[in-house]
């Protein structure tokens, strides 16, 4: 599929019965009277007041496509599968629906509207900590839904707790968040890379496997005594990168192949091999002569990473 018919699929998923959620528009992508970020970097920043119990306008059930800017993994761009731009589709619940209703409904919009086979999809759910405990119904719902347990992965606060400042103990005073359930897409075609640890899992670093959707559940507040409470309301915060939901659709691990990416990839490699962008700057003048395969094959991932950060930081510059 391409990236406009995702994102039309999703919000109109979310906005028709039983859903009924009321679209609202996105937020500018340099923030106006916020002074806490430089960029939006969440869909849910516009929203922090009415997830903290505030009536919202438009009701309790939103949705949205949210263009975001984030720069804590730009060590990581020039793989397949980060980038600082990207979209965001959201939707949200404030106090209303809950854990039942959001898995079940995003393992619909996956399995029904997108069509991605269920063999392919694992999930993660929160193990619980010393102040929070396992979430045993995300578990219990991703079971009755058809996943088995070996496909229901288990971490902990590092990687299934979000809130706007990190991990519990990490968060300071009035700060919200909560456990999250996060889908992953496993591309069975990329072959395990043993330097990212003896077994394969959602959460590795080798590019088997992409997260395509995370739902957090915005049930607590930190407390001037550094303990957390209960919020007065649940609330679901869910996102999904576009870009990456896209590359799931076609079942190829590389986002950069997608339409919204690779025509400005393709400019981009244009202009590297045709003397715009001086190589030397890249790597060391001279002839491309290379001893061994391996030393060719390195060549050519150094450029690949070259071009794909460059794409990703010229598409970036452009929406700022």
């Amino acid at each position: 599929m391409k990236a406009d018919e995702v994102r039309e699929k999703y919000i109109e998923f979310f906005k028709t019965r039983p859903r009924n959620h009321k679209e609202i528009s996105p937020s500018p992508l340099v923030l106006e009277g916020d002074s806490t970020t430089l960029f939006t970097s969440a869909g849910m920043q516009q929203l922090v007041p009415y997830l903290s119990g505030k009536k919202h306008p438009k009701g309790k059930r939103l949705v949205n496509s949210q263009p975001l800017l984030r720069t804590q993994d730009i060590e990581k761009v020039g793989d397949n599968r980060h980038t600082t731009f990207f979209e965001m589709l959201g939707n949200w619940s404030l106090g209303d629906y809950f854990k039942g209703e959001q898995l079940a409904w995003f393992w619909e919009f996956l399995t029904k509207e997108l069509g991605l086979p269920k063999e392919k999809l694992w999930v993660s759910i929160f193990k619980g900590d010393k102040q929070v405990p396992r979430d045993e119904e995300s578990f219990e719902i991703w079971k009755k839904l058809g996943i088995p347990e070996k496909r229901i992965i288990e971490y902990g606060v590092e990687e299934n707790w979000w809130s706007t400042t990190g991990t519990p103990s990490e968060m300071t005073q009035g700060d919200i968040g909560g456990p999250d359930s996060e889908v992953f897409y496993e591309f069975t075609q990329v072959k395990h890379d043993a330097k990212f640890g003896k077994v394969c899992h959602p959460t590795c670093e080798c590019g088997r496997f992409l997260e395509i959707g995370n739902s957090v559940f915005i049930q607590y507040v930190k407390k001037e005594d550094g303990l957390l409470e209960e919020l007065p309301q649940k609330n679901v915060d869910f996102g999904g990168g576009l870009e990456r939901l896209v590359a799931a659709t076609k079942d190829d691990p590389d986002i950069f192949k997608i339409d919204l990416l690779k025509p400005v990839m393709d400019e981009v490699v244009k202009s590297y091999f045709s003397g715009i962008f001086d190589e030397s700057l890249v790597y060391p003048a001279g002839p491309r002569i290379f001893s061994s395969n391996n030393e060719a094959e390195e060549f050519k991932n150094r450029t690949k990473k070259s071009v794909r950060i460059v794409t990703d930081h010229m598409r970036a510059a452009v929406f700022m």
